[in-house]
């Protein structure tokens, strides 16, 4: 236990954020620890000056020297400096004084009183992938911070004027001063950045200046639309590119492989919009089947939009399915699977699959997290009123509070994504687990 202890304070204390945090969330117990150790250095101190001064009396004795007590005493002196200078600095020997107060049961209960918050940190520190969890959700604060203070700065010093676009230019100057005036507009560059700052920690984003709603409610309003065509897009995508990929591979250069990349090469070729007027005119206009514009009563009507934007992802998907397949096929692990009499399909699903999916899950994640922030151009095309046109429309006013608010949201969408992409490689790759957990 004492060794686990220390082992884990002085991983954490070796790292600056997690140093800051040991003493805030410890101050008191690390105020007695300090105490602690300078009690045990001046004993040990003691003890070592007394060992020294009876091992130099014993040499002069036996050499038959017959120095001064002072020539003793400044012997003595620069031994213990050079025995000082060859331990260990105070980073460690405050983490062994940690570990030894807490193998007694009130050493322990005396930590648990002043720093039990430290303790916590310590205890989760000692998880690997809930730490590397919190950890990439800390750095996500700092990414929409960041990313708020870019866009608020280029929105501030842009050019375009909202009280002009919004009030026209017939308004006079009275009513574009008092639309500043209203808005915060005509405070200074800080005082506005701090308001953002403040409303980006609250989640509190204003209210649009057309319309005068807020932010927060319009893109929660939004995102269940925007959620349910990405998830219908991503399930049509999965289900044909990964087989058809993976077939593909296998059987290389084969009428099969040419076709389906020709396909896939199409699919990434043609514009979403073109493609999108062309599944109104056939399936909606001409032939009636399914309606041209979305409806939330109807379920179908997500059907063509889902389609529009799994085309190109399911080219993507497909793309990337077969040359990483193609990539493990050839690895020199699968001549030992072989030599073991698996079968192909074995080896394939056992050993090709789970090494290719990286750069697939990868590929995914990207497309996923690009359609949750919205795809403009579908949705203007089906009428949907999702986030991403909401978006688009919302900044060529531009509607500073809610330009703010979609780019958070992106910003979000897109860092929880990747989060989960990359918890994806450890439940995937056993090697990059096991790095995790190293």
């Amino acid at each position: 236990m004492n060794n686990a202890w220390t082992k884990t304070y002085q991983h954490m204390h070796s790292r600056w954020p997690y140093r800051m945090a040991l003493w805030l969330l410890g101050l008191p117990l690390h105020i007695v620890l300090i105490a602690r150790r300078t009690t045990t250095q001046d004993e040990q101190q003691v003890d070592l000056t007394q060992q020294l001064t009876t091992e130099e009396h014993n040499k002069q004795t036996y050499f038959g020297q017959n120095k001064t007590q002072a020539q003793t005493a400044k012997i003595v002196a620069k031994r213990l400096a050079q025995v000082r200078r060859q331990e260990q600095g105070g980073k460690q020997s405050l983490a062994q004084t940690f570990g030894q107060l807490m193998t007694s049961r009130a050493g322990f209960i005396t930590a648990v009183i002043l720093a039990w918050p430290m303790l916590l940190l310590m205890q989760l520190y000692r998880m690997p992938i809930l730490r590397y969890v919190i950890e990439r959700l800390i750095q996500m604060v700092f990414v929409i911070f960041g990313v708020t203070w870019i866009v608020f700065t280029l929105l501030y010093f842009s050019p375009s004027d909202p009280a002009v676009n919004i009030l026209g230019i017939q308004a006079t100057p009275g009513q574009i001063d008092n639309f500043n005036q209203l808005y915060g507009l005509n405070d200074s560059y800080w005082i506005q950045l701090a308001r953002t700052m403040k409303g980006v920690a609250t989640f509190d984003f204003g209210y649009t200046y057309v319309g005068n709603e807020l932010v927060i409610d319009a893109l929660l309003r939004r995102f269940p639309v925007t959620l349910q065509v990405t998830f219908f897009s991503l399930g049509i995508a999965l289900v044909i590119a990964i087989p058809a990929g993976i077939y593909a591979a296998v059987k290389a250069n084969s009428l099969f492989d040419q076709f389906f990349m020709f396909l896939a090469l199409i699919g990434l070729s043609i514009p979403t919009f073109w493609l999108g007027l062309i599944f109104i005119f056939n399936f909606a206009i001409k032939n009636r089947w399914l309606p041209a514009t979305y409806n939330p009563s109807n379920p179908w009507s997500l059907l063509m939009p889902a389609i529009v934007l799994g085309t190109s992802l399911a080219a993507a998907v497909a793309r990337m399915t077969r040359g990483s397949t193609l990539e493990v096929i050839h690895e020199d692990y699968l001549l030992t699977a072989r030599s073991k009499g698996l079968s192909n399909w074995r080896i394939i699903w056992r050993h090709v699959i789970p090494n290719a999916l990286i750069p697939v899950i990868t590929v995914i994640g990207l497309q996923f997290g690009g359609m949750l922030g919205g795809s403009a151009v579908t949705e203007q095309v089906f009428n949907i009123n999702g986030v991403g046109s909401y978006i688009v429309e919302k900044q060529f006013v531009p509607d500073i509070p809610a330009v703010l608010g979609g780019v958070i949201y992106i910003a979000i969408i897109v860092s929880i994504v990747n989060l989960v992409v990359d918890l994806l490689y450890a439940l995937v790759d056993p090697r990059i687990r096991t790095s995790l957990k190293g």
